[in-house]
């Protein structure tokens, strides 16, 4: 076998739906650069994706789990660890939904129902999935766990409404776990605040097409693209990024940086004289 960056590694991907998903650009970049791993999604997710096509692909198995439920994902965990005849070194967690935002629902009159369920599906699973890969012992020393984030978590995106909450969580379950695996088994514990990026999940958002436009105008490099979201995940889950973690990185081309640019300016000034 050629070498790859994560050859002999043994990892869990979480939320490949389609074929614009992160999370199935992540699988496919992992295959390739060596990796054995196992696929997981919701039933329903299941049900409306091609997973299994991914999975034949990547020569690999789905589990289904609901990651709210911490029975499903224990026994994923232990599944995964028959399959793969050994300890996971990589998990991805990417993962999220707003049914306060499916509902078209404005911030100013959420659901607290929907609220706590988009807590539970986008942020707290990740604390499970961490918790009981804890407990179980189930992730080797120097692994790596990577969850999916968004610059809304840290400034008001006002269409992305209770998301923005959850997001805020998943940064800090990082940080606080990531502080306690690391102490405990040297276990990496890292979020990517991603670019707006055309999946099916993100275009479900009110507005995102002009959302999209925006932050590509405005980052000196563009908005980074799934494919390049991919990349920077195997790098993550990688011996090159064994000192890195309870960090928040941003991958979004300059975005989280800059105050204006000179598109924008001009893009107004044009406004002004019309």
């Amino acid at each position: 076998m050629a070498y790859g960056l994560l050859n002999n590694k043994r990892g869990i991907i979480f939320g490949a739906l389609d074929e614009s998903s992160i999370a199935w650009k992540v699988a496919e970049r992992c295959f390739e650069e060596g990796a054995k791993f196992t696929l997981t999604n919701a039933p329903i997710a299941m049900r409306m994706g091609a997973i299994n096509r991914l999975a034949e692909k990547c020569q690999t198995e789905v589990i289904g789990a609901d990651a709210t439920s911490t029975d499903d994902l224990e026994k994923l965990i232990d599944q995964s660890t028959e399959v793969l005849n050994g300890k996971l070194d990589f998990i991805l967690h990417s993962i999220g939904m707003s049914p306060n935002v499916r509902k078209s629902r404005p911030y100013t009159e959420l659901s607290y129902e929907f609220f706590l369920k988009t807590l539970d599906i986008s942020a707290i699973s990740f604390h499970k999935v961490l918790q009981i890969a804890y407990k179980k012992d189930a992730i080797t020393e120097w692994g790596s766990v990577v969850g999916l984030t968004y610059i809304a978590a840290q400034r008001t995106f006002p269409s992305y409404s209770d998301m923005a909450e959850a997001k805020a969580t998943l940064e800090s379950i990082a940080r606080s776990f990531g502080y306690h695996y690391g102490k405990h088994k040297k276990v990496r514990v890292n979020t990517i605040s991603q670019s707006p990026t055309w999946t099916t999940a993100g275009s479900g958002v009110k507005g995102f097409d002009t959302f999209f436009k925006y932050a590509d105008v405005l980052s000196p490099l563009g908005n980074a693209s799934a494919e390049s979201c991919a990349n920077y995940c195997v790098f993550l889950f990688s011996d090159l990024s064994r000192m890195i973690t309870m960090q928040n990185l941003y991958h979004d081309g300059g975005f989280s940086s800059v105050g204006v640019s000179e598109e924008i300016m001009k893009m107004l000034g044009m406004q002004e004289n019309e």
